[in-house]
């Protein structure tokens, strides 16, 4: 039985980067627009990651872990997969949802398995009656920071230059937090163009430090 908590503790556990979800083992494509010089300083790393969050999959996961928060997880689940743009894109989400829904389980006592991580969490934060507002609003806020945290190491650029590219975008993961908390999939779209291709072609890069 799981113990109730307050949700805010909850969701940052969930959402530390101590959490075994292999997060840091992630890159999300931006190794490969780092090698092709896209990305060069903290200006144009925000600028990388505002897009994805508007635009890509940023929002994408958003609008899915909301449907799963709302409906049938299982078939949110085979919408997120088919509508994801690469492999390696699906594979990110498939190990890292797999790694949630174990030790989600295991904290927690529900049964999750085989779904992809936005939809896990949005399947798991309605099982634990936690608020779905919030729990987006980290959910992308962890995403920032993830992708912040590759710059960090590959640029590179500074833990001040870091921390402050996570604190701007904290507004701007409320607000699509309040967009996508309807969970209504026809809002799905995905204009991040260039981060898609980059996650297409990071497969074949020659050195590699991340597994996307």
């Amino acid at each position: 039985m799981a113990m109730r908590t307050d949700p805010v503790l909850t969701l940052a556990q969930w959402f530390s980067p101590s959490f075994p979800i292999g997060a840091f083992a992630y890159s999300h494509g931006l190794e490969q627009a780092i090698a092709d010089g896209r990305i060069v300083d903290a200006a144009t790393l925000s600028d990388w990651i505002e897009t994805v969050l508007r635009q890509g999959s940023g929002h994408n996961d958003a609008v899915f872990l909301a449907a799963a928060y709302h409906g049938d997880a299982v078939q949110i689940d085979a919408y997120a997969r088919a509508f994801m743009a690469s492999k390696e894109r699906v594979m990110e989400a498939d190990l890292q949802g797999d790694a949630f829904c174990k030790i989600t389980t295991s904290l927690t006592g529900y049964d999750l398995r085989g779904l992809t991580y936005p939809v896990a969490v949005g399947r798991a934060a309605c099982l634990a009656d936690l608020p779905l507002h919030l729990t987006i609003s980290m959910y992308l806020q962890a995403l920032v920071s993830s992708l912040v945290s590759v710059g960090v190491r590959l640029i590179p650029i500074g833990q001040t230059e870091g921390h402050q590219i996570i604190a701007t975008f904290a507004p701007l993961c409320s607000q699509i937090a309040e967009i996508a908390k309807a969970g209504d999939l026809a809002t799905l779209t995905s204009t991040a163009f260039l981060s898609d291709i980059a996650a297409m072609r990071h497969e074949t890069l020659t050195t590699r430090v991340f597994r996307t």
